[in-house]
């Protein structure tokens, strides 16, 4: 059966996370029925990561095998035709090898978080940010940022539901990056690492707004990483600004 990748883009609020589900709508759900609105007998497809309820994605990657040899473009076309109205999407489609996984092949996944300040509530980015009413100090976050970077022990930010085997990551990068709004400003959070834990990026997003916001020191982030607790965390941020932005692959196979 030939196998297609396909980049998603979805806006997470209405579903209950990337994950089929038997009771409420999930992001795979959509896809899969879509897809077997093509062809009845479309196995399970695979994604780079599992997305949880409310998290958006501009660069999810998922495969599928097909028993028709589609042109791939063709085949974006036709999914997104039958996703709707869902708010999913495919922006690219490529035929793959019939050993390449969404999940397994990828080396780097790539998450955003956004975050607005400002005290009018959020209009046009409603569920897409997470409104924070005070300012926050840039250069503290990225000072509490830097503690966090490299091969740790990274139990304090992960839930404890998490079904990782180990809860020792290696973070690659941590940027905080400042946007000018018309109203408003913006700062975004880009973490990118080979795998994540669950509720990594939220609890890491979550213990730094502490940090700009003064009511953590920069050293305090270090001191949380190295007790290895979870009770050691900040609180979590809300799901409404994450973003899966992007997933790396040895080869790029959307090229």
């Amino acid at each position: 059966m030939p196998r297609f990748a396909m980049k998603l883009e979805y806006d997470g609020a209405p579903f209950a996370g990337w994950q089929r589900q038997a009771d409420q709508p999930s992001v795979q759900a959509a896809v899969e029925a879509a897809l077997a609105a093509l062809e009845p007998d479309v196995p399970s497809i695979a994604a780079a990561g599992r997305t949880d309820a409310g998290v958006h994605a501009t660069g999810q990657v998922a495969h599928t095998d097909m028993a028709r040899d589609w042109d791939p473009f063709r085949l974006s076309e036709a999914v997104n035709w039958h996703l709707k109205p869902a708010p999913v999407a495919v922006v690219a489609c490529a035929k793959v090898p019939g050993d390449w996984h969404a999940r397994f092949s990828a080396v780097e996944r790539r998450y955003t978080y956004r975050v607005i300040c400002r005290r009018a509530p959020l209009v046009l980015s409603r569920g897409q940010a997470w409104h924070v009413r005070n300012e926050l100090d840039l250069e503290a976050m990225r000072a509490g940022a830097a503690h966090l970077v490299g091969r740790h022990d990274f139990t304090t930010f992960r839930a404890s539901l998490c079904q990782a085997k180990s809860p020792v990551k290696t973070l690659d990068e941590v940027t905080v990056e400042e946007v000018a709004l018309p109203n408003g400003r913006e700062i975004l959070f880009h973490l990118r690492a080979r795998s994540f834990l669950h509720n990594q990026v939220r609890s890491i997003v979550g213990t730094l707004e502490r940090v700009g916001a003064g009511a953590w020191a920069p050293e305090d982030v270090g001191r949380a990483l190295d007790a290895a607790d979870r009770a050691a965390c900040g609180p979590v941020a809300p799901p409404d600004g994450l973003v899966l932005t992007g997933v790396g692959y040895p080869e790029d196979v959307f090229a």
